[in-house]
C-alpha cells in the first residue's frame, strides 16, 4: 500500500471518566451501564486492554430526553433493607429468596465489619414481583423443597453473581484470547495449570484476566474474602469452567499462537586442559657448578684451565706465645696491637704495658655443628692496670 493512500477517518473516543461525566454519571453507574449493555464501549486503539466510548455514542444517548434520569433509573440499585421495602415482604423472606438463587446480586463490596452487602438491580426485583408466578413465593408458606435446602445451607448468592459478571465480561470480548482470560478468572491457580500445562501459553492467557473487583491490600483479610467470593467453589461449576476454557484455548490458538522466545545457537564452549605444574627452580642456598663457556668461542681453552685449577687455602692463624724483649722497667716490651685498636696502643707504650693479639676461631662450616669457641680476651683498661701495679697495705 502507498503511503499517499488515505483511509477511513477515525471515530472520535474518549475516556469513560470523560463520557461518564458529560453524562451525568458516578463512575460505577457508569460502568454499571457498560456491563449491562446501556452504553456502548470500543476497544482502545492504544492497546492494553482498556476501553472507551465513541463520540456518537454519547450523542445519542444526550439526544433523548430526560437521558440522565433515565439511565440512573436503569442502573439504580438497592440492598437487602430497601429491596424487601420495593417488594412489599419482611427482610427475612428477601434474604431466603436470594439464598436460593431466586434473586441475583449485580454487586457487592465489604462494609466496614468485613461482612458482606449486595446489591440488586431495582429493574430487577420489579420485574420478579410483577410476575404472576412468582406470587407464591412472597406470601404465604415456602415450598417443602425450598424449605429443605435452606435448612442444608444452601446460598447461590455468590455462584450467581460470578456467572452474571462473567456474562459482563464475555459481552465485551471480542478476541479469543480475551474470553479464555475471562473465563481463566473465576479458576484457581491450581485449576488453571492442570489445565494448561504449557508456561507459555499460561503466561500469555495471564495478560488477559481482568483485575478482580475485591477490596483491600493483597494478604488482608478483606483480600481473602474477596478471592473466596470470585473464585469457583462448587465441583460442577469448576467442572464447567474447565470445560470453557478447554474450548476457548482451541479457538484461541488456531488464530494465534502464544509468544514464545525465539532459539537461541550458543557457540559451545572450550574448556581450558589442565595441565602440570613444572618442577620448581633451584632456591639460592643450593651450590651450583660454574658455568663453562663453549670450547668455540675465543679465550675459551684458557677460561676452563683456570676453572680446573685447585683453589689455594690460606692458612689459618695460629696462637702462639709472644715473646717480648725488655722494656725501660726491666720488663718486657709491648707489641704493637693490631691497627684498629691504636688509641690504645699509644696509651700501652707510653706505660710499657705488653699486649698479644689473640687469633679469632676459626669458622664452623655450614650444617655442621658449630666449634666451641676459645675464651675471648678480657679487656682491661689503664686504671685496673695501675690499680693491679699499686702495693696494697697490709691489713693488721
Amino acid at each position: 500500500m502507498s503511503a499517499s493512500t488515505i483511509g477511513p477517518p477515525r471515530p472520535t473516543t474518549c475516556t469513560p471518566s470523560h463520557a461518564a461525566r458529560e453524562l451525568g454519571l458516578k463512575r460505577g453507574e457508569f460502568d454499571l451501564a457498560v456491563h449491562l449493555g446501556h452504553i456502548r464501549t470500543v476497544p482502545d486503539d492504544a492497546g492494553g486492554g482498556g476501553r472507551r466510548v465513541v463520540r456518537a455514542e454519547i450523542d445519542r444517548l444526550r439526544a433523548r430526553e430526560g437521558y440522565q434520569d433515565t439511565l440512573r433509573e436503569r442502573v439504580r440499585v438497592v440492598g437487602t433493607t430497601e429491596g424487601a421495602s420495593l417488594m412489599e415482604i419482611p427482610a427475612g423472606r428477601f434474604t431466603r429468596l436470594a439464598r436460593l438463587g431466586l434473586l441475583v446480586p449485580v454487586k457487592w463490596y465489604l462494609n466496614r465489619y468485613r461482612a458482606v452487602v449486595w446489591l440488586y438491580l431495582a429493574e430487577d426485583l420489579r420485574n420478579f414481583t410483577s410476575d404472576t408466578k412468582n406470587t407464591h413465593l412472597l406470601k404465604g408458606r415456602m415450598p417443602e423443597n425450598l424449605r429443605g435446602q435452606l435448612e442444608a445451607g444452601v446460598d447461590l448468592r455468590a455462584r450467581n453473581w460470578r456467572g452474571r459478571h462473567l456474562g459482563f465480561l464475555l459481552r465485551q470480548a471480542e478476541d479469543p484470547w480475551i474470553r479464555a482470560g475471562a473465563v481463566a478468572a473465576f479458576l484457581s491457580a491450581v485449576e488453571i495449570a492442570d489445565v494448561v500445562q504449557d508456561p507459555y501459553d499460561r503466561s500469555y492467557l495471564h495478560r488477559f484476566r481482568p483485575a478482580p473487583p475485591g477490596q483491600g491490600s493483597s494478604g488482608s483479610p478483606a483480600a481473602h474474602l474477596a478471592e473466596r467470593i470470585t473464585t469457583a467453589q462448587d465441583a460442577d461449576e469448576i467442572r464447567w469452567l474447565r470445560s470453557e476454557l478447554v474450548h476457548l484455548l482451541e479457538e484461541a490458538r488456531a488464530v494465534s499462537r502464544a509468544p514464545r522466545p525465539a532459539a537461541r545457537h550458543v557457540a559451545p564452549t572450550v574448556r581450558a586442559v589442565a595441565r602440570p605444574v613444572p618442577p620448581m627452580a633451584g632456591t639460592v642456598t643450593r651450590p651450583t657448578a660454574p658455568t663453562l663457556p663453549a670450547p668455540s668461542e675465543p679465550g675459551a681453552e684458557r677460561a676452563v684451565a683456570r676453572a680446573a685449577e685447585p683453589l689455594l687455602e690460606l692458612p689459618a692463624p695460629e696462637n702462639r706465645p709472644v715473646t717480648v724483649a725488655g722494656g725501660p722497667s726491666g720488663g718486657p716490651l709491648p707489641r704493637p696491637p693490631e691497627p684498629k685498636d691504636e688509641p690504645v696502643v699509644r696509651a700501652f707504650e707510653w706505660h710499657a704495658t705488653p699486649t698479644a693479639p689473640v687469633a679469632a676461631p676459626p669458622s664452623a662450616r655450614r650444617g655442621h655443628r658449630r666449634a666451641e669457641q676459645s675464651p675471648t680476651r678480657t679487656k682491661r683498661g689503664l686504671r685496673a692496670w695501675l690499680r693491679g701495679r699499686r702495693p696494697r697495705h697490709a691489713r693488721v
